[in-house]
């Protein structure tokens, strides 16, 4: 059995990776920049993108795990048709942050699937660094509370649900243990740090314009903003999804800041 997971060097996708490498199984990564990957040893790289899913080879593979990204959206049903007609037999998929072609075209596909939809990830705090290490402060609007969930356990769960039965036709709404404010996250980062980092809370509009000069469009900056102005309750409440999937609990943000604290 071959897996073959897309996006494998981006935030969860490489979390997919390890965690099915330390299980045992033969994984095929896709990605654009292979003598970058850095990705566990053993693990079979191939060059590609699965926004042209004409160009992909499914030989081998029975298991398929997607990660929505930006443009999937136009070639997401491809996709899933064609792993189909390879006889890929279950997948699982990350989603775009709403149910889109691709999570739909996945849902009817007749094949074993389970969609993940992780709300909040702790990385996002790494957006933080350059102003924490030269200013000692995090610029944000906003200071709500979010159950933010580590990258780590989205892909314990994307990996279970790939090599385990008993997941078929599951949605997964994924979280972390605790929902805590943007100044809660804040000090837990302070105190592994060792020093006091303010928060500077900008506009609305200074936050798109951010977001804009990073290369991002004005659609996604408005919809990103707009999320974060007004989580979801999904996104506010702790649910205990990756803790009965996986067996443990699910990870603290404290230690995602001890796993990244060179980074700030």
């Amino acid at each position: 059995m071959t897996v073959l997971v897309t996006g494998a060097t981006g935030n969860t996708g490489r979390h997919v990776v390890a965690e099915l490498v330390r299980r045992g199984e033969r994984v095929r990564a896709l990605t654009r920049n292979p003598a970058g990957a850095r990705l566990p040893a053993g693990v079979e790289l191939v060059k590609g993108t699965h926004t042209a899913p004409g160009t992909l080879s499914f030989d081998g593979v029975t298991r398929l795990h997607i990660t929505v990204t930006a443009g999937l959206a136009d070639v997401g049903a491809e996709l899933v048709e064609r792993a189909v007609d390879a006889s890929v037999r279950r997948m699982t998929i990350v989603w775009g942050g709403y149910v889109g072609p691709t999570e739909q075209a996945m849902a009817e596909s007749g094949v074993e699937w389970t969609r993940l939809e992780p709300q909040e990830f702790m990385s996002n705090a790494l957006t933080w660094a350059d102003s924490v290490r030269t200013d000692g402060v995090v610029r944000e609007p906003f200071d709500l509370p979010s159950a933010v969930v580590h990258e780590g356990d989205i892909g314990a769960v994307a990996a279970t649900a790939l090599v385990e039965d008993g997941h078929s036709g599951k949605v997964y709404n994924l979280t972390g243990p605790e929902s805590l404010t943007t100044r809660e996250r804040i000090a837990i980062l302070g105190a592994a740090l060792g020093r006091d980092i303010g928060l500077e809370q900008i506009t609305r509009q200074q936050a798109i314009d951010r977001l804009l000069a990073d290369g991002v469009s004005m659609a996604d900056a408005e919809y990103v903003i707009g999320w974060h102005s007004d989580p979801p309750v999904e996104a506010r409440t702790v649910d205990a999804t990756v803790e009965q999937v996986l067996g443990r609990p699910a990870r603290t943000f404290a230690q995602w800041v001890g796993e990244h604290l060179d980074r700030f």
